[in-house]
């Protein structure tokens, strides 16, 4: 067992735990508030809400999606139902026209009428087959698009490696984000160059399409930073394995190669903070200066000498630019470096509240603004 697969499964924690979690040492701006929504949701990772208002997770290392019901709607959680297990890494979900769609690594499949049948789940669809089934960085996060398109990442197979014409892993599907039109079958890539996406968002006036992407390991404790990028021009590249963050050559796969070629990020972040869901708020409850902002869920290290990460952060865009980025939830991070939560999807419910995962304390925050 290798020493990254040892490190990320001492992340993975049990339940219980969220009767005893310290919110108190989370930090927000002033006039918001977090408490637990949803206790013991099982590595919780990507979330969707159905029509009525089921929330409905999926996890990674483990295997289940759950459905989390508040019966009588007071922000906290009445039940967590365990709906479908033994899967693959069915990290990404998303509902369309009422069905419930699960990404595991090499397929994704559809649950119909999921509010009808999650209590006892019939045999799903399988929608899209035959994807790459390299588990590392084969999770994935998906959700339709205004062009009613499933959008989809496929991660890079490696750390750092060569994906197109390379020996080993020759497939173009790698390191890139596709989407897919269901009815028609058709394929179209949205980005290259693109090393592990985990979280993707439109922004809810101009429509346009932003992603995390991570940075790849081994290059030192501050290099390369993380990005979020923004798609101006469908099938563009985004430098890697080439470049990082625009402008780093990488010490195997630059020769020859110009960063010009590619698109550089729309930001950079801190090294190793590995960003996550990103999700554009567009509730009531928050301010108007929140309005339109792209929070990021920065899951946190797992190899950096100091850990870094392990936080929400704020991005205020103007004129389709990153701005500011400031810390908008911390303290899952202790001084003693160590921690206790790991922030991964980020969802405004229809009260306006906004919902944020956590896989390593199994919960599901809640949070929200009064002046």
């Amino acid at each position: 067992m290798t020493l990254r697969r040892l490190i990320l499964l001492s992340f993975i924690s049990f339940p219980g735990l969220a009767d005893t979690l310290p919110l108190d040492k989370l930090h927000l701006p002033d006039g918001y508030k977090i408490d637990i929504y949803a206790s013991d949701v099982k590595n919780a990772r990507q979330m969707a809400l159905s029509d009525n208002g089921i929330l409905f997770v999926g996890s990674r290392e483990g295997g289940v999606i759950s459905a989390v019901i508040d019966k009588d709607h007071d922000g906290k959680a009445d039940e967590v139902l365990i709906i479908a297990k033994d899967l693959t890494m069915p990290s990404g979900i998303a509902i369309k026209d009422g069905d419930l769609y699960v990404a595991q690594v090499s397929q994704i499949v559809k649950y119909s009428e999921i509010e009808k049948n999650f209590r006892a789940l019939p045999a799903p669809e399988v929608v899209i087959d035959g994807l790459p089934d390299k588990k590392h960085h084969g999770w994935k996060y998906i959700d339709f698009g205004p062009d009613d398109w499933l959008y989809l990442p496929i991660g890079a197979p490696c750390n750092i490696c060569q994906t197109n014409g390379g020996d080993k892993f020759d497939n173009p599907e790698f390191a890139s984000i596709l989407k897919y039109n269901l009815k028609s079958k058709e394929r179209v890539w949205v980005a290259k160059g693109v090393r592990n996406s985990v979280g993707f968002d439109w922004h809810p006036q101009t429509k346009q399409m932003w992603f995390s992407d991570n940075g790849r390991d081994m290059m030192g404790d501050d290099i390369p930073p993380c990005e979020i990028n923004r798609v101006d021009d469908e099938g563009a590249h985004y430098g890697y394995p080439y470049f990082h963050a625009g402008t780093i050559a990488d010490p195997e796969f630059s020769v020859d190669k110009n960063p010009e070629d590619y698109v550089a990020p729309a930001f950079n972040l801190g090294a190793h903070v590995a960003p996550l869901g990103i999700h554009f708020y567009h509730g009531d409850m928050f301010p108007e200066s929140a309005q339109n902002n792209l929070f990021v869920a920065e899951h946190g290290s797992w190899n950096r000498s100091k850990k870094s990460g392990y936080k929400v952060m704020r991005a205020v865009l103007k004129d389709n630019e990153i701005v500011d980025y400031q810390p908008f939830i911390e303290g899952w991070l202790q001084a003693d470096e160590t921690s206790w939560g790991r922030p991964v999807a980020l969802l405004t419910m229809p009260d306006g509240s906004l919902l944020v995962s956590d896989d390593f304390a199994n919960v599901i925050y809640r949070v929200t603004y009064q002046k």
